[in-house]
C-alpha cells in the first residue's frame, strides 16, 4: 500500500479512539528495498500522530530491527502461533526457533514485543498451555498478547480441522484467563475470530482477562466487527476506551 493511503487509515483509526496502529505485510522476511523504506516512513508518521506504531513484517535482520527502533516503532508483532510441539504440524515456511530469534532481535533493539497465537489449529489443551508457557518465559515478557480464533476459510488447509472440531467456547475463555495469570502485565488482545463470537462470549473473555481488541473492519484476510458494533458492545458492558495504553 502507498504511504498516503496507510496514513489516511491511521487518521481514521485515531478518530475512532485507537491508541495503537498496526501495519502488516505478507512477507516471510522483511525486504531490504524501497518497501522497507516506506514502512519506516509510515512508522515515523504514525508516531507523529501521537499513536503507538506497530508493524508485523515477518522475520527481521538485526539492522532492520535497529532501523525500526530509530524510526520510532513502539511494538513489533510476531506471533509464535502455537506450541513448539505442534508447530511443525501447522507451519513449514520457518521454524519455531526462527520465530523466537526474531523476537530476540526485536527485544535487543528495545522494541516492545506483541506476540500471541491462534486457537483452532488442531492443537490440544496441553499445546495451548505450552504456547502460553513459552510466552511467559520470554525475558521480558511480551507487553501485548493477541489471542486469535482461527476463522475457517473454505479451501485452506485448516478449514476442515476447524469446521469439524471447533474450539469449545470455554477453552477460549480459559486460555485468556491463563494468559492473564501467567503474563499479568500484558495487554491481552481479543483478536481475530470476534466476528463469529456472541456478545456474551466476548463479555466473558473480558471478564477472564482480555483488556484490548483489534478495531477495524478487516484483519489482514478476515473480517472484523465494525467499529460501531464495538462501541455498542462496550457501552452495554459499561466499558470505556483507554486514552493511552498503560504499558509503555
Amino acid at each position: 500500500m502507498n504511504v498516503e493511503k496507510v496514513l489516511a487509515e491511521a487518521k481514521e483509526a485515531k478518530a475512532n479512539g485507537a491508541t495503537r496502529f498496526c501495519m502488516g505485510a505478507a512477507w516471510r522476511s522483511a525486504p531490504d528495498n524501497y518497501q522497507f523504506e516506506n514502512v519506516l516512513e509510515m512508522v515515523r508518521a504514525v508516531k507523529e500522530m501521537n499513536m503507538e506504531p506497530c508493524v508485523t513484517l515477518g522475520m527481521l535482520k538485526d539492522d532492520q530491527a535497529q532501523r525500526l527502533k530509530e524510526a520510532g516503532l513502539h511494538s513489533y508483532n510476531h506471533n509464535i502461533d502455537t506450541s513448539r510441539e505442534h508447530y511443525a504440524n501447522v507451519i513449514t515456511t520457518r521454524t519455531f526457533d526462527d520465530r523466537l530469534n526474531t523476537i530476540k532481535l526485536v527485544q535487543e533493539a528495545g522494541i516492545n514485543v506483541c506476540c500471541g497465537g491462534i486457537l483452532g489449529l488442531g492443537e490440544t489443551r496441553e499445546d495451548r498451555f505450552s504456547f502460553i508457557e513459552t510466552l511467559a518465559e520470554l525475558n521480558p515478557q511480551p507487553a501485548s498478547v493477541p489471542i486469535n480464533l482461527l476463522a475457517p476459510i473454505e479451501g485452506t488447509p485448516m478449514y476442515e480441522t476447524m469446521k469439524d472440531n471447533p474450539i469449545d467456547k470455554f477453552e477460549l475463555i480459559r486460555t485468556i484467563a491463563t494468559t492473564r495469570i501467567m503474563i499479568p502485565k500484558a495487554q491481552v488482545r481479543l483478536s481475530a475470530g470476534r466476528l463469529n463470537m456472541s456478545e456474551e462470549l466476548q463479555a466473558m473473555c473480558f471478564i477472564a482477562g482480555a483488556n484490548s481488541i483489534f478495531s477495524g473492519d478487516k484483519l489482514l484476510t478476515t473480517d472484523n466487527p465494525s467499529t460501531g458494533n464495538d462501541f455498542q458492545l462496550m457501552d452495554k458492558l459499561g466499558m470505556q476506551v483507554r486514552q493511552k495504553a498503560y504499558i509503555d
